[in-house]
């Protein structure tokens, strides 16, 4: 095999969209702070860290997954499913990852560094290895790891760990359940056949959407809330409403006429939602 097909299945394995994601609330969380912004050395250190620390933990995912992912329909093409990367080539290069990840951000400033690493933490550890395949109730915590990312951006940043900086973490993880559910009813099934019980399949549908919109109201309140705090201008705060009641009425509607469509309408407009919230905070602070 090639370097570069050998890159391309690692890169692959990596999440590229979701990790990408992750990086853009770090960055987020950094700027809301009102820090010099144009500090290039730090937000090229802050994002070298913090992804390699997030593809670090995503290709450890991969490799204790391998064996579910393999028995998955949407999860079948991918490198450690197929064979195309052994599991010690994979186990290597995630533990290379994290290790330089968090070192990284450790050097640069230790309760950074500690945030990060409670995040991969809880991400491989307490999420995959643990939870995943014994309860539904996996992704909440596990929502604990996709918060980290802008806890830690504003940790460093600001030097502390304030109640902004909380509340937007509480914004990110009351919004993975918005995502990750409706993504677990879409693949129902394939879960199923893997044995990983979901909340469709431990609590039924109904239970599902008001789970969903329940996390939709929380997650948009926080983000509003943490938006005050950072002191956005009122049209700022606006824009960021019209945004959020967006995700409510999907919520809304999935709650009480659901279907396919609205469904995957949600799942897409969840990550839209959160990526412009995300570019909204460093607009406001430039």
């Amino acid at each position: 095999m090639s370097f570069t097909d050998k890159f391309r299945h690692y890169w692959s394995l990596t999440k590229p969209s979701q990790s990408g994601l992750l990086l853009a609330t770090g960055l987020a969380g950094y700027m809301s702070a009102r820090c010099p912004v144009f500090n290039i050395g730090a937000i090229l250190n802050l994002s070298a860290s913090l992804f390699l620390a997030i593809a670090g933990s995503t290709l450890l995912n991969m490799w204790w997954d391998r064996d579910i992912d393999a028995q998955m329909r949407r999860t079948q093409k991918r490198a450690t499913s197929k064979g195309l990367l052994s599991e010690n080539e994979v186990l290597r290069a995630g533990l290379i990852l994290s290790l330089i990840g968090v070192g990284w951000a450790v050097a640069m400033d230790a309760r950074y560094g500690l945030i990060v690493f409670a995040g991969l933490f809880f991400d491989v550890v307490v999420y995959s290895i643990w939870l995943k395949r014994r309860t539904a109730w996996s992704i909440f915590w596990g929502g604990i790891s996709g918060a980290m990312p802008i806890l830690a951006g504003r940790a460093l940043g600001l030097g502390a760990v304030d109640w902004i900086g909380i509340t937007l973490a509480l914004g990110i993880l009351f919004w993975i359940p918005t995502h990750t559910l409706t993504f677990s009813m879409k693949f129902a099934k394939d879960y199923a056949d893997a044995c990983v019980p979901t909340f469709p399949s431990t609590y039924g549908l109904a239970v599902t959407r008001a789970t969903i919109a329940i996390s939709s109201v929380l997650a948009a309140a926080a983000m509003v809330v943490a938006g005050y705090g950072i002191g956005m201008t009122w049209g700022f705060l606006r824009l960021l409403g019209v945004l959020s009641a967006g995700l409510l009425m999907l919520a809304v509607a999935i709650t009480f006429n659901p279907s396919e469509r609205v469904n995957f309408g949600l799942f897409k407009y969840a990550s839209i939602y959160m990526l412009a919230a995300m570019i909204l905070v460093v607009i406001e602070v430039i």
